[in-house]
């Protein structure tokens, strides 16, 4: 046997044995590896904690969580058939927090197929909320709300010549959308509006287009590496725009890998401030990462931890032996549901959209400060 066919051996058998001993197998397709890939491991970070506390008191019904994970490096199409091998040779109970807009979508066929409920998606696109779709479950606020305050904000403050720079697929679409949202409700328009392809966008276009619109202010629409990179080269080529960029790039490594050009920095939040311990979800998470030695929470760390909290409630209200269609049906009846401090939850066979809740952080030291 050839070495290649040795480690595929291997990563089949240990795919084998995660689903054997597994006793509720929940499928997660995400960037482990990529441009995304340290706000997602913050994301699952985050996730963790919470499972980790349930199974330790014995898990659900009797029943310990298993997450079934694979990598699909931020690639649409691998998104798509991870997602089919978890749903069809897996036989995973559900799908949980995938990363990104196109990626997502890619997953809904499978869903639709097999009635499966996609739960927690890290991405804010309107597309998942409107119109409906059955079997995504939304947590977090639209990267529209987002857009559209952060417009707003810049606006206030005497900002008001504002450029936009959007990535060009559909997450990018969503989020100019709302953006431009934000400017007709504050009789504006941005002095210049700038695609970027999302592999390898053109920072040698890009940055000249910023600096000779003159533009005061950047709202940078993109994922990851490819703002990072963004931000140091408009940095570079001169420019002191203020940056406002969305809460997927609300993580800890965002900041480490913006390094020195992280100072002032303005990043979109979809859940409270991870540093206020008087309100309840932050609480549990923060004692919980400290019981495994962790020093602190990241903002993507959190939206990991609610999206767990929803997880583990529909599994409570499924019942003994959960189905794909209980896992659904459970879900639709979930009204009113608490993550702690008000920050409710409730979906319907209408409604499945998540916490209506946007708010900004600026990053000071290297930290997320509000």
């Amino acid at each position: 046997m050839t070495k290649t066919r040795m480690l595929c051996a291997a990563a089949l058998l240990a795919l084998s044995a995660v689903g054997a001993s597994a006793q509720i197998l929940i499928g997660q397709t995400t960037g482990v590896t990529g441009s995304v890939a340290a706000s997602v491991n913050e994301t699952i970070g985050g996730a963790q904690l919470l499972i980790d506390s349930v199974n330790a008191q014995g898990g659900i019904h009797g029943e310990k969580i298993e997450i079934l994970r694979m990598d699909d490096g931020f690639d649409v199409k691998r998104a798509s058939e991870n997602a089919r091998v978890l749903i069809e040779d897996k036989k995973v109970l559900a799908l949980f927090m995938s990363r990104g807009t196109p990626h997502s979508q890619a997953i809904i066929p499978w869903l639709d197929k097999y009635d499966v409920a996609l739960i927690g998606p890290s991405t804010g696109a309107m597309v998942l909320h409107k119109p409906l779709q059955k079997h995504v479950f939304n947590v977090r606020a639209t990267y529209q709300r987002e857009a559209e305050k952060a417009v707003q904000h810049l606006l206030t403050i005497g900002l008001t010549r504002i450029a936009v720079v959007h990535v060009t697929d559909s997450f990018g679409t969503d989020a100019l959308e709302g953006a431009m949202t934000g400017f007709a409700k504050g009789k504006a328009k941005p002095v210049v509006t700038i695609p970027a392809d999302r592999d390898k966008p053109d920072y040698k276009v890009i940055v000249p287009a910023i600096k000779d619109a003159n533009a005061q202010a950047v709202v940078w629409i993109g994922s990851g590496v490819a703002v990072v990179d963004g931000i140091k080269a408009l940095r570079a080529g001169g420019s002191a725009a203020q940056v406002v960029t969305l809460s997927n790039n609300a993580s800890s490594g965002f900041i480490k890998q913006l390094g020195d050009a992280s100072k002032g920095v303005i990043v979109t939040q979809v859940f409270p401030n991870e540093r206020s311990l008087g309100q309840p979800m932050v609480k549990e998470a923060q004692a919980l990462a400290q019981a495994k030695g962790q020093a602190e929470l990241s903002p993507a760390m959190l939206e990991g931890f609610a999206s767990a909290k929803v997880l583990v409630e529909a599994l409570r209200r499924a019942g003994p032996k959960p189905t794909r269609a209980k896992m659904v049906t459970a879900l639709e009846g979930l009204k009113g549901y608490d993550l702690g401090g008000g920050l409710e939850v409730s979906y319907s066979p209408q409604d499945h959209s998540g916490i209506d809740f946007a708010d900004l952080s600026i990053i000071s030291d290297g930290r997320f400060k509000r």
